[in-house]
This record gives structure tokens, C-alpha cells and sequence, in this order.
């Protein structure tokens, strides 16, 4: 499978270096977007699920990585909670 990472840079102008197992990732996010925290985590909670799925079907187990991957983001993303002004830009991806 060809895997991805993403960066992002955070609301509060940190940036990250993100893993997905599959480039389906790439359906979900562009880059160059922001998105608000929300609409972030709808995306990639969506793209590193189904990355994952595709990692059991081929392998017979789901990927530990993107579900890690996810909850980091998910935690992250809880820290906007609330903001409605907070944004996630998507940085770039690197195959």
C-alpha cells in the first residue's frame, strides 16, 4: 500500500507531520485548504478509518499507525473545541 504523510499546521501555528497507510487521504484533505477543527476531524476520522479498513483487508488486521494517527488528531482537536474561529491548515503531503 502506498503510504502518505500530511503536514498541518495547528490553530495555534504549531505543525505536525501526519501518517495515513493509504493515499485515500488525499480524497478527504487538500492541500493548501484550511478547514474549521470540525470539519478537520470529520475528514480524517472518515479517510484513516477507511485506510485502515484497507489495511485489514489486505493484511488481515487493521493499522495500528492511522489509528494511533487519529487519536493524536483527535486529541489535538479537542483543544479548539469551542473556537469556532480555529482553522487547520493542511501544509502538504509527501508520497
Amino acid at each position: 500500500m502506498p503510504e502518505v504523510r500530511f503536514s498541518v499546521r495547528w490553530p495555534d501555528g504549531t505543525t505536525e507531520l501526519c501518517y495515513s497507510p493509504s493515499l485515500v487521504i488525499k480524497d478527504y484533505l487538500a492541500a493548501g485548504e484550511s478547514y474549521t477543527v470540525p470539519d478537520f476531524l470529520e475528514r480524517a476520522s472518515k479517510a484513516l478509518s477507511i485506510a485502515s479498513d484497507r489495511v485489514k483487508a489486505k493484511y488481515g488486521y487493521p493499522c495500528s499507525l492511522a489509528m494511533s494517527q487519529l487519536t493524536r488528531i483527535r486529541d489535538a482537536c479537542s483543544r479548539y473545541a469551542g473556537r469556532p474561529d480555529a482553522n487547520i491548515h493542511v501544509n502538504g503531503f509527501v508520497d
